[in-house]
């Protein structure tokens, strides 16, 4: 194999039956950790110092990958701002019989350092090594031009929508009502779920999120639901050991042959748990496809929020 660029990290996981949903194929909750993991380990390669998941761009899933195949994860950081990076993220599945590679997915995650102390950390530039190295440098200037304004236009469309009362409603006889899509779940963040310096795993979160978005989408679709992307996924705050997060998820909408389902993360402190004072700390959408015994797509009712 060639000589990975000095900014680079590889994971190699095989894919267990611990690891699979209950379709035999690797659940997306534990890929979304090994992600976040692979990840965090090729900014702090370059940083030197601690860092924090601060968001990840839109994933996508290409490829499903079942037990008894080799995930390899190769992330590298693409660009250094002042005190964040891009990290470019790479997933592939082999076949350990064919030795077949397939892309599962390519994400951008964003992390910030988190310096010891009052001192700031400020970040060195990126070595570029190849040519792809100069067009991914190139590119994750204008992708976090993207990302900022993405935010901006999120938030604009949200106030406007509450100043005009513009809320949108169903009239098709046959729409189906949201209602019975809601999950709540709560967990406690220990240990294991964090990371050296004590933050809930980004992964972690995100992992959970998937598993209470699957089972609102499961009870709309009763079905295996399988996921397809996840989007707008962004920190707005840390967690922490002893923290509770409660994670509120319902489907949004339909689109013909796939489901979405918004998810909100609130954390709490003991204190903040009595005084039910929750901090916002993350919210995304993940969209869902799911199919019949033959393999087909199965098509969605219009709903009624």
């Amino acid at each position: 194999a060639g000589r990975l660029s000095p900014m680079a990290v590889c994971m190699c996981q095989a894919v267990l039956p611990a690891h699979a949903g209950p379709r035999g194929e690797l659940g997306a909750g534990p890929l979304l950790r090994w992600m976040d993991a692979a990840a965090c380990l090729a900014a702090e390669k370059h940083a030197g110092v601690s860092c924090v998941t601060a968001s990840m761009d839109d994933i996508q899933f290409e490829e499903a990958a079942r037990v008894g195949q080799i995930i390899s994860i190769r992330t590298k950081v693409n660009r250094a701002f002042k005190t964040s990076m891009e990290v470019g993220i790479k997933v592939t599945v082999q076949d350990v019989l064919t030795n077949a590679e397939k892309i599962v997915s390519v994400a951008y995650a964003t992390y910030v350092v988190k310096p010891v102390g009052a001192g700031e950390v400020e970040l060195k530039p990126v070595q570029l090594l190849s040519a792809e190295d100069h067009m991914e440098h190139s590119l994750a200037i204008e992708r976090r031009r993207i990302r900022l304004g993405y935010v901006q236009v999120f938030q604009k469309l949200m106030q406007e929508s509450n100043k005009e009362g513009d809320f949108y409603t169903c009239e098709e006889k046959d729409a189906v009502s949201t209602e019975h899509t809601h999950v709540q779940s709560t967990e406690l963040v220990l240990p294991p779920h964090a990371n050296h310096h004590g933050n809930t795993f980004g992964g972690q979160i995100m992992a959970w999120m998937q598993t209470v978005a699957s089972i609102s989408a499961s009870r709309f679709c009763h079905s295996h639901p399988i996921l397809k992307s996840v989007n707008m996924f962004k920190f707005w705050g840390p967690s922490f050991v002893g923290d509770r997060l409660v994670f509120n998820a319902i489907v949004n909408n339909t689109f013909h042959n796939s489901v979405e389902v918004g998810v909100r993360v609130e954390a709490y402190n003991c204190e903040e748990w009595i005084k039910d004072q929750p901090r916002h700390i993350n919210s995304a959408f993940l969209t869902f496809n799911a199919v019949n015994d033959k393999g087909e797509l199965l098509t969605f009712p219009r709903v009624k929020p």
